[in-house]
């Protein structure tokens, strides 16, 4: 290694030394105290499994539709501790993760999805105000950025499709000169921005404010309460947790990333997990030198690629690149931290910002993101209806959980709405194989993703066939 790379590398790992290894937006002192425990049985309408967003959303949701509706939930840990507490705080309206994996996948819905998302993201900044949600939400837009001439190209094309396509509204195309503009990098050579389609906001922050909603409206909320089985019982289904249980009328199922209570449901999902890095606060010459006025979220078009946003407090989170499955799909506390990709994450950020150099992380962290061979949400029920569930979000989850409640609310209505006729909600994807098969495809895509990133874009024959498939592996 020459002389000079030593001594950015080092430079970079510096950076690091003062990171806490937990999660920013979590490291919160005003965090809400845990609710208690469920202890002996009890009986409700509606139990909700799970104390993230898709369950949060699931439970307000329930009261809204019906304010008489007794709704229970529970969680295992706390409220927004796992994923929802732990992302980038992109809430995005696309359902489909990106309008191009909707257009690949659902080309005849794809129009109704786009409006459909719209809507779920005004109603979500409508629940901001009305329920007086503290966090920082901000309906910024987003900036897809090429850093490669290649990937420039891409983009100018791609935004022609969609204006060919009348999907273009909101979206513009910014040239080099026009990208430096809003935010400074070196590296950026083209943009797509997004002006209305995505809000960034602080995701803990949302998950403690939906929590406080619900209690608003009486649902109860029992946390350190994991769902350990689930059975049918007399005319609904029954829960048992490790100090009591729980009969339900109707169960919605939003655990996401962690072992489904309806086992067939395991084989679609496989935990992928996502690394970021928290700056210190940035002074205002720092800021000024990065320019970023419009505060837009922002993320590079490379298939390993990074998402990058200001936070309230003028802080960059940086996050992404790595996206590591470990073998066995286990979900386990000692893989939400890995050193070598802090380290390269921050190597990264310093090559997309030199003007920043001397800038200090605070806080380093990662977690798990429940992924899909389609990469977007699916749905489902079972026992005869009186279960529902959805998973696979795969990293979109701030906002599309959202949509996902009302889906879920939906099925076990028995309701045909305007969610449940889409071919999105009434299809699966793919499951993912057995081991050690699942782990070679995944490694042997990582690979091949890699490359493509190193050749201009250009896909091999396992992506190609991958894409033939309507295959993939994405955080």
């Amino acid at each position: 290694m020459a002389p000079g790379a030593m001594s950015r590398n080092s430079e970079w790992t510096a950076s690091l030394s003062a990171a806490q290894p937990v999660p920013y937006w979590l490291d919160d002192p005003a965090r809400p105290r845990a609710e208690p425990a469920l202890t002996g049985t009890e009986t409700c309408d509606l139990l909700v499994v799970g104390g993230g967003y898709s369950g949060l959303w699931t439970a307000l949701l329930a009261k809204e539709r019906d304010p008489g509706r007794d709704v229970v939930l529970v969680e295992g840990r706390e409220a927004g501790w796992a994923a929802s507490g732990r992302n980038g705080g992109f809430c995005a309206a696309s359902l489909t993760h990106g309008l191009s994996n909707g257009l690949a996948r659902w080309p005849d819905e794809i129009h109704r999805l786009e409006e459909l998302g719209a809507r779920n993201l005004d109603e979500i900044e409508r629940a901001v105000d009305r329920y007086s949600l503290d966090c920082d939400f901000e309906r910024t837009g987003e900036i897809d950025v090429a850093t490669e001439p290649y990937q420039a190209g891409e983009l100018r094309a791609w935004h022609r499709e969609l204006r060919e396509r009348g999907l273009a509204d909101g979206i513009d195309f910014l040239d080099a000169d026009a990208v430096r503009e809003q935010v400074d990098s070196p590296t950026f050579r083209a943009g797509l921005w997004d002006r209305r389609g995505v809000a960034v906001l602080h995701p803990a922050k949302l998950a403690w404010g939906l929590k406080r909603a619900c209690l608003g409206l009486g649902v109860r909320v029992y946390e350190h309460t994991p769902a350990l089985t689930l059975r049918p019982y007399g005319a609904g289904m029954a829960v048992r947790t490790p100090y009591g249980a729980l009969r339900a009328r109707r169960v919605a199922l939003g655990t996401n990333v962690f072992p489904n209570l309806v086992r067939r449901v395991r084989a679609y999902t496989v935990p992928v997990y996502d690394y970021a890095l928290m700056t210190e606060p940035l002074t205002p010459g720092q800021l000024a030198s990065v320019g970023w006025r419009g505060r837009q979220g922002l993320g590079d078009s490379a298939n390993q690629f990074h998402y990058f946003r200001l936070s309230a407090d003028n802080r960059i989170l940086w996050g992404g690149y790595d996206a590591v499955y470990p073998y066995g799909g286990r979900v386990r506390a000692e893989y939400d931290h890995r050193p070598q990709t802090y380290a390269k994450l921050a190597g990264h950020f310093f090559t997309c910002f030199p003007q920043l150099a001397g800038v200090r992380f605070t806080h380093a962290w990662g977690g798990a993101i429940d992924t899909c061979s389609r990469f977007s949400a699916f749905f489902g029920t079972a026992h005869q209806g009186k279960v529902a569930y959805a998973a696979g979000f795969t990293g979109l989850g701030v906002g599309a959980t959202r949509f996902g409640a009302e889906v879920m609310l939906d099925l076990l209505a028995g309701e045909r709405t305007e969610r449940t006729a889409l071919r999105m909600v009434r299809t699966k994807p793919v499951p993912f194989p057995p081991e050690p098969f699942a782990w070679t495809g995944i490694a042997l895509t990582k690979w091949s993703l890699a490359r493509a990133d190193s050749h201009d874009g250009r896909r091999n024959l396992w992506l190609r066939a991958m894409d033939r498939l309507g295959l993939g592996f994405d955080s």
